[in-house]
Formats: C-alpha cells, structure tokens, sequence
C-alpha cells in the first residue's frame, strides 16, 4: 500500500467519523410554519418539524410534543421558520383573569412613526377636545401592552390591541370613543 493510499483511507475515516458525529447529534424541533401572533391559538398547520443539530445551551421542543402544543396559546410572536421553546407556548388565555383587552383605531397622526409589535408597552394619552379642554376627573393618560396590530381592511387604518387592568378598560374604552386620544411607544422591554 502505498503512502497515497494510507492518507486516502485515513481521510475517508476522519470525514466518515465526522460524518456521523454530525447526523448522530441532531434532533427533530417543532417549528413554526407560518407566523403566530402573540396570544393566538397555535394550529397544526402553524406548526412542522425540522432536524436541527443538538446544542446543550437550546432547549427547542421535541417534535414528540405536536399533539401537545396543538391548541395551546402562543405567549410571543413566533416567527415563521422559528423552533418553538417551553417558554413561547401556554395554556393560559389572554386576557388573563383581572386583564381586559381594548381595541383602539388610530390615525396615522394618533400613533408613533415606526410599526409597533406585540409586547410593546405604551400608554393612551387623553388629547384636547375641540374646544381645547383636557377632561377632567380622571388620569390623563393609561398604561397599556399592545397584543396584537392589523390593518382595518374596511378603513385602511390602523387598528391595535391593547392588554390593560380590568379596572382600566372602560375609562380607556370611552376616551377612546370620543377619538381624542394618542397612542405613545414607551419601551420596547419586553
């Protein structure tokens, strides 16, 4: 055997041995196959599998788990071609018990230049009528999370959920009838 020969079958061990560390440590994730919002409920056609390389520092959830992760609630927004954790799925609804959740409408002059996103906290500040008088008698503004943001098709405007305190939700509701109100980006934090 020649010294050509002795190097050509050393390599093909190496890359055969390389080849399967490389296959042998990997594990089949969910996925998700198309975008869920925060809050909505995750269906089998949200969801698929990929085969991605084991990583001590990941914790994706086992493609074993689809049945189980069916019907549960999407506590972030999951991008499509994302792998799913423990901590991107609950049970739990939204709102939760003592949380209500607002719609407001907004104009492009009632809300912040760049597109807002679930989990952004803001707050609902009370505007001037048209005689310029703030009303009186209750805060001038409300802190809220927005849950969710579409586009009216109807309107064309912009229209975002808001997760607020039960107590809150019927003041904000009617300051946000009245139509003089603004929405403001406070943190991104999430």
């Amino acid at each position: 055997m020649t010294v050509i020969g002795i190097v050509a079958i050393c390599l093909g061990a190496v890359v055969a041995g390389w080849t399967w560390t490389a296959t042998s440590s990997s594990q089949e994730v969910l996925v998700a196959r198309t975008t869920i919002e925060r809050g909505s409920v995750i269906e089998k056609g949200d969801l698929t599998t990929a085969r991605i390389s084991s990583d001590p520092a990941l914790s994706p959830v086992s493609s074993d788990e689809f049945e189980a992760v069916v019907g549960q609630r999407a506590t972030v927004d999951i991008a499509a071609g994302t792998a799913l954790t423990p901590d991107s799925y609950s049970a739990a609804s939204l709102p939760s018990d003592g949380e209500s959740v607002v719609g407001i409408a907004l104009t492009p002059a009632q809300s912040p230049g760049i597109a807002l996103s679930s989990g952004d906290h803001v707050r609902v500040i009370v505007t001037p009528g048209q005689d310029g008088d703030l009303p009186g008698g209750t805060p001038l503004y409300s802190e809220a999370e927005v849950v969710a943001v579409h586009v009216d098709e109807a309107t064309g405007g912009t229209v975002v959920d808001l997760l607020v305190k039960h107590e809150d939700a019927a003041v904000l509701a009617a300051r946000i009838a009245t139509g003089h109100v603004a929405l403001v980006l406070d943190s991104r934090d999430r």
